[in-house]
Formats: C-alpha cells, sequence, structure tokens
C-alpha cells in the first residue's frame, strides 16, 4: 500500500511538520480564497457591499463547514484502514464516500437554496441589504455542490499522508477568483463575485479527479459498496460535521446579535473575521493533521505513538499562534484599510482583537485534543466540547455581556467560551484516556490467565 507518510515508524516531529506546513499553506490558501471577494467588494462596492456579503458568511461558512467536517470524518474512517491494513475496505468505502458525497451535496443544494431568504431574515439581515445578500447566496450554493466533493477527495488522500494535494489543489482557484473578481463585480456587481466563485469551485473538483488519476493511492471498487460502509461513514461524519459546522451557526447567532449595533458593527465584524482567518487556519490546518495522523495511529493499535503525535502538536501549535496573534492585534487597526474601510470601523476591528488576545491560544491547544479524540474513533465527544463551546457557553454569555458593555459585550464572549472550553475539553481527554487505561489493563489481565 503506498503511502505518502507513515506516521506508525516515522519521526513524530518530523512526520507532523510534514503533514502540517502543506496543509497550513492549503489553508493560507483558503484563506486567501476566502478573502478575495471582501477585499474587491469592499473597495469596488463600499460599505454598503461589504454588508450584504458579510450577511451571508455565516450561511456560507455553514456550507463549507459541513463539507469540511464530513470530510474530517471521512479521513478518520479510511486512515483506520490503512492502519489496519484493510486493502479492500479502502476501495468500497471510497466508492461508498464519493457516491454518497454526490447525493447528499445535490440535496443541500436545494434544501438551501429555498431557505436562505427565511435564514437571512431570522438572522435580522438589514432590509438595505437583503436582496444583495440573497442573490450573492442563491448563486453560491450551485457551485458548492463542486466544493462538497472536492473536499471529500482531499480527506481521503489526507489519510494516505498526503497533504501536499489540498495546497495545490487551492492555488488555481485562489488565483482564478483573484484575478477574476474585479472584472466580474465590475460588470455584475455583487453577482459578479459569486459567479467567479462558482467557476473555481469547479475548478477544484476537477483537478481533484485528475490528481487521483495520477497518483492512484487508492482505486474506487463499486461493488465493495456496503451498508457497513454508510454506517461507519455516517457513525464519524455527523458528529465531526456537527463539530465543524458549530462556528458558522454560533457566527449566525453572533451576527443577529450584531446587526442591531448598524452597519459599521457589522462591516467591522465583517473585516475582524476575515483577519481572524489568520488565527484559523493555521489551527484548522493542525486539528485536521491531528486527526488524520491519530486515525492511522489509533488503526494499528499504536495509542503511544498518538498521544506522542498530540503533544507536538500542542506545544508547536500554542507557540507558532501566540505568535501570529500578537501581530494581528498589534496591526488590526491598520489591516482594515486594506478592506478600504475608514477609522470608526477600524475602532470595532481593533476593540474585537483586544478582547480577545489569548483566546486564539486556547483555542489551538482545544482543537489538538478535539482532533485527537476524533482519530481515536469519539467524535462524539470532540462534538461535545464544540456544542458546550458555542452554543452552550458562548450565545447566553452573549446576550447578558451585550446589554451590559454594548458591542463590546458580544466580543467578550467570545473569550469566555475560549476559557470554558479548554478546561472541559481538559476533562474530556482525562476521561477518555483513563478509560483506555483502565480496557488495555483488563485485557492484560485477560491475556495473563
Amino acid at each position: 500500500m503506498k503511502l505518502n507518510i507513515d506516521f506508525i515508524n516515522g519521526n513524530t516531529n518530523k512526520s507532523l511538520i510534514k503533514m502540517f506546513i502543506p496543509l497550513l499553506m492549503a489553508m493560507t490558501l483558503t484563506m486567501i480564497y476566502s478573502m478575495v471577494d471582501s477585499l474587491w467588494v469592499g473597495n469596488m462596492l463600499g460599505e454598503h457591499g461589504l454588508s450584504a456579503l458579510t450577511a451571508c458568511t455565516a450561511i456560507v461558512l455553514i456550507m463549507s463547514s459541513l463539507s469540511m467536517g464530513m470530510g474530517n470524518g471521512i479521513s478518520v474512517m479510511i486512515a483506520q484502514m490503512i492502519g489496519a491494513k484493510d486493502k479492500k475496505g479502502i476501495s468500497g468505502g471510497s466508492a461508498t464516500i464519493i457516491t454518497l458525497s454526490a447525493v447528499l451535496s445535490v440535496l443541500g443544494c436545494i434544501i438551501a437554496e429555498i431557505l436562505v431568504t427565511p435564514v437571512l431574515t431570522l438572522m435580522g439581515t438589514p432590509a438595505v441589504i437583503m436582496a444583495e445578500a440573497s442573490m450573492y447566496l442563491k448563486i453560491y450554493l450551485v457551485g458548492n455542490v463542486a466544493l462538497f466533493i472536492y473536499v471529500q477527495f482531499t480527506s481521503i488522500f489526507r489519510a494516505f499522508g498526503d497533504s501536499v494535494f489540498q495546497m495545490i489543489g487551492m492555488i488555481i482557484p485562489a488565483l482564478f477568483n483573484a484575478i477574476a473578481d474585479p472584472f466580474m463585480i465590475k460588470a455584475y456587481g455583487l453577482k459578479g463575485a459569486a459567479i467567479a466563485t462558482i467557476v473555481s469551485e469547479i475548478l477544484c473538483l476537477v483537478f481533484a479527479i485528475f490528481y487521483h488519476m495520477k497518483k492512484r493511492y487508492f482505486s474506487f471498487d463499486f461493488h465493495e459498496m456496503s451498508l457497513k460502509h454508510v454506517t461507519t461513514m455516517m457513525k464519524l461524519c455527523i458528529p465531526t460535521s456537527i463539530q465543524a459546522v458549530m462556528p458558522a451557526v454560533s457566527s449566525a447567532v453572533m451576527i443577529s446579535f450584531i446587526a442591531p449595533f448598524g452597519t459599521v458593527a457589522m462591516a467591522g465584524f465583517g473585516v475582524a473575521r476575515n483577519i481572524e482567518y489568520l488565527m484559523f487556519m493555521p489551527t484548522t490546518a493542525m486539528c485536521m493533521a491531528v486527526t488524520s495522523i491519530v486515525g492511522q495511529c489509533s488503526g494499528a493499535g499504536r495509542y503511544d505513538r498518538a498521544k506522542d503525535y498530540l503533544k507536538s502538536a500542542v506545544i508547536f501549535g500554542a507557540i507558532m499562534i501566540a505568535a501570529i496573534s500578537a501581530v494581528v492585534i498589534i496591526f488590526s487597526g491598520n489591516l482594515t484599510a486594506v478592506f478600504g474601510q475608514e477609522e470608526e470601523i477600524a475602532q470595532v476591528v481593533r476593540e474585537y482583537f483586544r478582547i480577545l488576545s489569548i483566546g486564539y491560544v486556547l483555542y489551538m491547544i482545544t482543537s489538538c485534543l478535539q482532533g485527537y479524540l476524533t482519530g481515536i474513533g469519539r467524535p462524539e465527544k470532540a462534538m461535545l466540547i464544540l456544542i458546550v463551546y458555542y452554543i452552550i457557553i458562548r450565545i447566553p454569555a452573549a446576550m447578558i455581556l451585550k446589554n451590559v458593555f454594548g458591542l463590546g459585550g458580544v466580543w467578550m464572549a467570545f473569550l469566555v467560551s475560549h476559557v470554558v472550553s479548554i478546561v472541559f475539553a481538559f476533562i474530556i481527554y482525562t476521561g477518555e484516556i483513563r478509560n483506555s487505561e483502565k480496557s488495555q489493563a483488563a485485557e492484560g489481565r485477560l491475556h495473563s490467565c
């Protein structure tokens, strides 16, 4: 079986870095890809256009998060088969994954198209930008079908230790979007940005198909598709999809809290969220790396190696994100000008990052713990951490604090959720380790008898 990285026998730190760096580059390109629309829209269409785009952000994030969350579960499923050297399972499982992904993506697109306007209304989108926001989303969702299937290809490749594809796969669409956006926006306004995004997402899927034909890590055996594969896929993917969508759902609720403070607050939050990708992308990349690596280690029964990778990821990730956070916090106000926004919006952005501060380091550590839990086949526990993080703590905290501190109170709710979640994550992780040690001890006693 051809592997790009051997996580079981390779050096822990080197293997982690070799997996993480391409994923970080892929996430950076994804960040650029996501920010391009905001940069061009902000500079060419002004505050009104940027506010309309910001109103769509949460729903766009929900759709992309669903595909990435499902991808994390798929990566664990295939990685565990690789660790167990189950070649037949890989062929049948891969066929099941791509077939089911195609069906789910089309159904998801149809449902989302119907719900666009009601959801935007529920989020409190101002009437002055409703028409443009609704139009942008209805166009964007068509391309999301191709993006969804593309992400599942990247997840399978990642299980084999190939994170380079995800990096290369984003270069062409990122460049296309950056070049096409200004022409399309000038010709069609906000609608043009959505059309350029659709084309770039189709390019992603086409590249994935050609890459698979060249590398041939696995084969599709549609005769080996089975209900067992579907069950395993759903068991892993439902919790990981819920995990991934929690930030976007929370963001949608947060926007409903921010909207009453006006378009300046909305535009400021939009700028802050785009800059925030600088912290979220390395964290997402590290979580994805840990998930795939631990999945392969657990499939081989090497939980000792899995814990070594977790330790390395936490140390390396925390140091890296602390450095990035410091730079962003210092220069966040200046970065606002890149989006064509004035000083009033820059003040909103500065306050946002000043309050959140240490929260990004805590989020990195929490994400590493979630990656470990998902990798060992306990995605429901990682999901529970995020439910506490984004729903049980953040939303009530925002409801209370905004009434006391205004817009700054919403930002404080973000920080509170970071602090509570890392404590809860350590409790869950410690309990899992304790249960694992008890099971291993029991097995040892059984074998000795």
